[in-house]
């Protein structure tokens, strides 16, 4: 064990982040924390960092282990150029060879022993620099820099003048690099494109160190974790596997918790009406046992109601009218800005009903096509068109749609004056705005809160065909499986760009990878993509200087359909197995039929135990009247006949209260 958190707990003023939770970090492990937007994930970072305090418990780190932090927000400052900052990662490997040059130079000019010993001492040196790994430092910081996105030309550049994404590229290269015994990494995958979360994923599953991980991104999860430590209502609860086994499994506990809950309601109420009918009864032997009952419904052990989901996004999507077949056609589109060419002799084709993915490096030009379609920025050259009652609806990860002088409120009523103060309160409580928080500037929102204000206007919009440019950016999990069922279960047609693999293989029917300056088509998921994307980019984009006609059919030629087995085994296994399932459903319908004949005779038998009881009580009361007249206390042998019945019904009833609550159960 490298890392262990003991009944920690941590609350600001009435906030309660965690109660009394634990867990533990063994050596080389990589686990995920995660939890809702304000769980109090990067709080746990900074408490096992020192930089907060718990309220009780303790925390632990092995003796001697170096541990290392990449916080979200980066406050980089330096003159250094990428590659002088990165370097400062290895500088006692840079000292040590600095050492090795100036003793091989000393060298030359010494004799004797004077030489000997100097030997000896660069001997010894020299293997602390290699097994430093010294040798090869300077390909592994390069390495490190490509891996996270940087090209060459761009390692001359200043740190102070690079943007917070990529300040945070290089502060995560000098951490990775510094190779500490246990690695804190809070959102790493925020400002990387495919194909370094790719690597980062690879350098991460071959780390020599433990790992804890702060993440959104379920794909990445997936891949690097094999341990899931969840904050959740300030509980810690940890789970062994990776994402998709952490979901399956909290599913089954939901599942059985509220199952064992609504059992026990169901068991308290039966017990309840039970309790009162023998009560009704009103006989001595009734009402004891009725209060033996109660004694044991106060003596169970309650099951707390589960919580329900903590406060999520609530919202569906659905277009006002249906667009034409023809959704949007794209012909020779090009752009460029200055010396740098984004695209050229694009041309693709949207159809109606079509979930299309647009994925490709950083700065390829995917977001300027997006802006291009709305009309915010003019492409160099070539045309688009839209289609027969196509009305689009734009999702900007910049939020350009929205207006930072406005408040919340009055940004959706502006747009939507026919709404209700109602309706649009109704709204936004969907999106998490409630009270007073509907009258906060656009301006002092965080990016997930404007986030979610432009989903709410992009719902009331009505459109079908919507234009998502990173709409899962500032979501959490919950969120995003709400957008992904949100946009299933859309009837219009979506195109946006992501980085989020996950949200497009939920969500995308088609893939368009933006390489080379042309688009490269692939009809399936993120899983089909990754299947075929060597054999289609080798294909289609390794040297083209054209673009690439693009569309939703499947004989472009770009386009394969593969079948996991043939009609012939189809119809086999179907012929084979009709005949089992005849039989089984024959037990079923049997077995169902058994039940239903218990349940008849089980009430029929009920019902005759309640009227003999009635009957037998309606008799009691009966002998106990006619034993108050004198001419029946006066008769010892009509007293001793009555007196026997009495006791003979009193003797029924106690079997029959008993034989009456085991129907009942």
């Amino acid at each position: 064990m490298i890392l262990a958190c003991h009944n920690i707990s941590k609350a600001f003023g009435d906030q309660v982040i965690v109660k009394s939770g634990s867990f533990h970090i063994e050596d080389r492990e990589k686990a995920a924390l995660i939890g809702l937007n304000g769980a109090g994930k990067s709080t746990v970072l900074k408490m096992i960092m020192k930089e907060l305090e718990p309220d009780s418990g303790e925390i632990i780190i092995a003796k001697g282990k170096t541990i290392g932090y990449l916080s979200q927000h980066q406050e980089l400052s330096s003159e250094n150029s990428i590659l002088e900052e990165i370097k400062t990662a290895k500088a006692d490997i840079i000292e040590m060879e600095k050492q090795i040059r100036v003793m091989e130079l000393e060298m030359k000019h010494l004799q004797g022993e004077e030489l000997e010993n100097r030997l000896h001492s660069y001997h010894l040196l020299t293997e602390r620099f290699e097994q430093a790994n010294g040798y090869a430092y300077q390909s592994e910081l390069i390495g490190v820099l490509k891996g996270l996105g940087f090209h060459e030309d761009e390692f001359s550049k200043s740190v102070d003048t690079l943007s917070g994404g990529q300040k945070t590229r290089v502060a995560l290269g000098k951490l990775l690099l510094t190779k500490p015994d246990i690695l804190l990494l809070d959102e790493p995958t925020n400002h990387l494109d495919m194909n370094s979360i790719s690597w980062l994923e690879n350098y991460l599953l071959n780390y020599g160190g433990a790992v804890l991980i702060v993440s959104h991104d379920r794909y990445f999860l997936n891949r690097v974790v094999s341990k899931v430590i969840e904050i959740e209502y300030g509980n810690i609860m940890c789970f062994q596997g990776n994402y998709s086994d952490f979901a399956e499994k909290k599913k089954m506990i939901r599942e059985a918790k509220i199952k064992e809950y609504l059992n026990q309601q169901a068991e308290i109420k039966h017990q309840e009406a039970v309790i009162e009918k023998l009560r009704s009864f009103n006989r001595e032997k009734s009402i004891k046992r009725a209060e033996s009952r109660e004694k044991m419904l106060e003596k169970m052990e309650r099951v707390d109601k589960p919580m329900g989901d903590a406060q999520e996004l609530h919202f569906s999507l659905e277009p006002s009218c249906v667009s034409g077949n023809d959704v949007l056609s794209v012909e020779d589109l090009e752009k460029s800005y200055g010396n740098l060419k984004l695209f050229e002799n694009v041309n693709f084709e949207i159809k109606r009903g079509e979930h299309v993915a647009i994925i490709g490096d950083n700065g390829t030009g995917k977001t300027t096509l997006l802006k291009i379609l709305n009309e915010v920025v003019a492409a160099d050259s070539g045309s688009f068109r839209l289609g027969s009652k196509v009305q689009i609806g734009y999702y900007d990860q910049e939020h350009h749609v929205l207006h930072m002088n406005k408040n919340i409120f009055d940004e959706i009523s502006d747009d939507y004056p026919t709404l209700t103060n109602t309706q649009i309160r109704n709204t936004l409580a969907a999106f998490l705005f409630t009270g007073d928080d509907v009258y906060k500037l656009i301006s002092d929102l965080s990016g997930g809160e404007r986030g979610r204000v432009s989903l709410a206007k992009l719902m009331l919009s009505e459109a079908n065909f919507l234009i998502l440019d990173e709409p899962t950016n500032h979501l959490d999990i919950a969120s995003k499986e709400i957008l992904e069922k949100a946009l299933n279960e859309y009837t219009g047609t979506v195109l946006y760009v992501s980085h989020d693999r996950y949200f497009i293989n939920q969500t995308a029917s088609r893939i368009m990878d933006l390489v080379n300056g042309t688009f490269v088509n692939y009809i399936g998921n993120y899983d089909y993509y990754l299947e075929k994307k060597e054999e289609l980019t080798a294909a289609y984009a390794s040297g083209v200087t054209g673009g690439t006609k693009l569309t939703g059919s499947s004989n472009t030629g770009t386009d394969h359909t593969y079948s996991s087995s043939g009609a012939g085994s189809f119809s086999s296994s179907s012929a084979s197995s009709a005949p089992v399932k005849e039989s089984e459903n024959k037990l079923d319908w049997k077995a169902q039929k058994e039940a239903q004949a218990k349940e008849r005779k089980r009430q029929n038998d009920l019902k005759k135990t309640e009227e003999r009881i009635t009957a037998l009580e309606e008799r009691d009361a009966e002998i106990d009247e006619m034993m108050t007249h004198e001419d029946v206390y006066t008769n010892s042998l009509k007293c001793r006949e009555l007196s026997q019945e009495k006791a003979a019904i009193a003797a029924e009833l106690e079997e029959l209260y008993v034989k009456w609550e085991e129907l009942a159960e």
